[in-house]
């Protein structure tokens, strides 16, 4: 069976993980009323998708 020789070290351990990061998603000014959205998202705001009302919005 393989078995490990050595324990593995917490750096060790921690540097083969480095690249695990959380990334905040894509932000962008909505082009009707100026708040920020998920890119290709309707805006929760306003509700228009590029220059169309997709949904009303109270």
């Amino acid at each position: 069976m393989a078995v490990p020789a050595r324990r593995t070290s917490k750096t060790r351990k921690r540097l083969r993980r480095t690249h695990y990061k959380i990334t905040a998603p894509g932000m962008s000014a909505c082009p009707n009323c100026g708040e920020f959205r998920k890119s290709h998202h309707v805006c929760s705001s306003c509700g228009f998708y590029g220059d169309k009302e997709v949904v009303k919005v109270k």
